[in-house]
């Protein structure tokens, strides 16, 4: 076995492969850009060794920097992650001359599944089922706009290189045709540095499940059930879940045998995935082969026991597989949460800064289930592991060069019910301060029905939120539980108030009972009587809600139980309340006197700024292209300019029509969020 690995990557993915070496008792070697110097994947390596530049193609992805490394540290194996260099056939090349192992499958099968054109023919050829679509190279946006046309709208166009959503655009016409072919070439080649596009049909309403598959080089072959990936932004998953609530054993088994047959036929030897989508009646059609590990790895290995990358560490070694497919079993239910550095009440657009505050949920095993890498026996009910996969720490600066993805949150429990309860709680618990972040949609996303129930599409949010995301609604009984809790928090800082004052001897005489609770719109009047187990809080209404807990002012997380029911919230002072969020919804909760409560009604709202004849920067980004000038009449929905963040293209459109007055950015301006990049009249 090896003495020593390099990670050939960088975040979140570089920590998780650290771990695992560590656990195996190999050392560990980290590269760095300037961007990433205080990087945790930095901190945690044994060694690390500075590549250059923050871009990517000066530095993550440039051959010769990694190889150097590899040289001055004499490590034995390169782990690639996922993205960068993990699907590169000529770093592979590079490796293998220099005689160091590469922790993936060897450069042909690379070639073969990881170029989208050859994996679909080799699909083809080997019996597999696939999706209609031209898979000869596309010169220009007029060749893809005929393409489109004769396959028929809508279609895919995807990077033959890509991955991770970045050179794929869905077309619905011929003009969406036309710019998303050139908005795909443009991010295919910054990020792939492989300009190559192709188009298939795209099947509406389908599903997203890839089956997970481990072959060794010894012509073992076997897979590790499927994993849900349907819910999905801009064809960037979000939230993943194993196994699918949609599939029966029967499919699951074909799915699976098909995937290691092709698997096999290309001679692949280390983890991959198998990536198809599922129709309503549960015919599935092979997408692609992604010939390196997956982000949304952790639930396969939350229901199987198996640590992937250990198992691919073992078979770039030469060991042969120790598990069969009859070792194989699915136990329980996993879910994972991406949390990205990007605002949901933005449209989803990247952030950047500085985490004030990080603060992941306490992480836990399922402790008993697990002996040795796997399963033993039945999972006891009610048992609940957490894990969060992350890269970041408190204090730590949010690029604005690499992907927005900072964890991934998973949680695993016997049920799907109780797997997705534990993840509501555990996002309500995570902590995170200083930048944009999707936590708020995800705990949405949760409490969804259709989520909830199984049926979901890869068109979830773009059906469910299809004006973007502004916030959670909370029914009557969820304000009701958070009014209770804020009416007892609210007694609990004004006994400190009156503490710290001095004001009073007794301090239980002297605060008030009755209060009134704003919050979405609604007052709630209650009155609170505590005793040394909590607090019962009573509505005008005549109910009631027993409350405990033992937050303290100044706690920016209290963990409260409502009626017996754990209530987790994340608490900020406002004036005469509480900022709370919960459950995907941030409310500002005010707890005033019946006076104060009164007197409040009589304020007068304040506006916010018209802005409808600005166009400003809804992130921190490069402009890339500006389509309009000075004096140009645009009409609604034209593209204006483009702007790229984290390595993703935004098309910039008018919102209404109007005459462009002026124009303060050109091609290569950085802009912060909130900038102007032009007016009109």
């Amino acid at each position: 076995m090896f003495n020593k690995i390099l990670i050939a990557n960088r975040g979140e993915i570089a920590c998780r492969v650290i771990k695992t070496a560590r656990k195996m008792g190999i050392s560990t070697v980290a590269v760095y850009s300037d961007a990433d110097k205080n990087a945790l994947h930095v901190e945690m390596a044994d060694e690390a060794v500075h590549i250059g530049p923050p871009p990517a193609n000066q530095s993550y992805i440039v051959i010769d920097k990694i190889m150097d490394a590899i040289r001055q540290t004499g490590a034995q194996a390169v782990h690639p992650g996922y993205g960068f260099l993990s699907e590169n056939p000529k770093f592979a090349e590079a490796l293998e001359a220099e005689g160091v192992a590469f922790v993936g499958p060897p450069v042909k099968a690379i070639e073969a599944m990881g170029d989208k054109i050859t994996s679909k023919k080799i699909a083809q050829d080997a019996g597999v089922s696939t999706v209609p679509g031209y898979m000869g190279l596309i010169e220009d946006a007029d060749e893809a706009v005929k393409i489109s046309g004769e396959i028929g709208y809508p279609v895919m166009i995807k990077a033959s290189a890509g991955g991770g959503g970045k050179g794929m655009r869905i077309a619905w016409n011929e003009q969406e045709a036309r710019e998303g072919f050139e908005s795909s070439k443009n991010e295919a080649a910054n990020s792939f540095g492989d300009d190559r596009i192709f188009i298939e049909k795209f099947v509406t309403q389908p599903r997203h499940i890839e089956i997970q598959v481990l072959c060794d080089a010894h012509g073992n072959g076997i897979y590790l059930g499927e994993r849900e990936c349907s819910i999905q932004r801009r064809n960037q998953k979000v939230v993943e879940e194993a196994p699918s609530p949609f599939l029966d054993e029967a499919t699951r088994k074909a799915m699976g045998e098909q995937a290691v047959a092709l698997a096999k036929a290309v001679g692949y030897a280390s983890a991959g995935t198998v990536e198809f989508i599922v129709d309503g009646s549960k015919n599935f059609y092979f997408l692609e082969m992604n010939t390196r590990l997956q982000v949304e790895h952790p639930v396969t290995e939350l229901i199987t026991g198996i640590d992937l990358v250990e198992q691919m560490i073992r078979v770039a070694g030469g060991e042969p597989l120790s598990i069969t497919q009859d070792d194989v079993k699915l136990t329980g239910w996993a879910i994972e949460n991406r949390l990205y550095a990007e605002d949901p009440y933005r449209n989803f657009l990247p952030s950047i800064g500085r985490l004030s505050r990080y603060r992941p949920p306490v992480e836990q095993a399922a402790g008993p289930l697990l002996v040795n890498g796997k399963w033993q026996g039945d999972a006891p009910a009610g048992d609940t592991a957490v894990r969060n996969d992350t890269g970041v720490y408190e204090g730590g600066e949010i690029s604005m060069y690499y992907d927005p993805m900072i964890a991934k949150l998973c949680t695993w429990a016997p049920t799907r019910s109780e797997a997705i309860e534990a993840m509501r709680v555990a996002l309500d618990s995570f902590e995170v301060e200083g930048i944009g972040h999707n936590l708020p949609f995800l705990s949405a996303v949760m409490d969804h029905p259709k989520f909830v129930s199984g049926d979901m599409t890869t068109a979830f949010i773009a059906e469910e939120y299809p004006e973007g995301f502004d916030g959670v609604t909370l029914p009557e009984l969820d304000l009701r539980r958070i009014a209770a809790s804020a009416a007892a928090m609210h007694r609990v800082a004004e006994i400190r108030r009156s503490r710290v004052s001095g004001r009073m001897d007794n301090h239980e005489r002297h605060v008030g009972e009755n209060w009134v609770v704003s919050l979405q719109g609604e007052d709630f009047a209650v009155s609170i009587k505590a005793d040394p187990e909590g607090s019962t809080v009573s509505f005008e209404d005549g109910s009631k809600h027993r409350v405990a807990s033992d937050w303290t002012p100044g706690d920016q997380l209290a963990m409260i139980t409502v009626d017996g029911e754990t209530l987790v919230l994340k608490v900020g002072e406002i004036t005469q309340g509480f900022r709370v969020r919960s459950r995907g919804a941030d409310l500002k909760v005010h707890v005033r006197s019946p006076r104060q409560a009164e007197l409040a009604k009589l304020m007068p709202e304040k506006l916010p700024p018209d802005t409808s004849k600005l166009l400003l920067c809804p992130m921190p980004g490069l402009i890339v292209k500006v389509n309009v000038e000075v004096g140009e009449e645009v009409q609604e929905g034209q593209a204006l300019c483009t702007v790229e963040a984290m390595k993703m293209e935004n098309i910039l459109r008018a919102e209404r029509k109007g005459v462009v007055s002026k124009v303060n950015a050109a091609p290569g301006d950085s802009l912060a969020v909130d900038d102007v990049i032009m007016e009109f009249e």
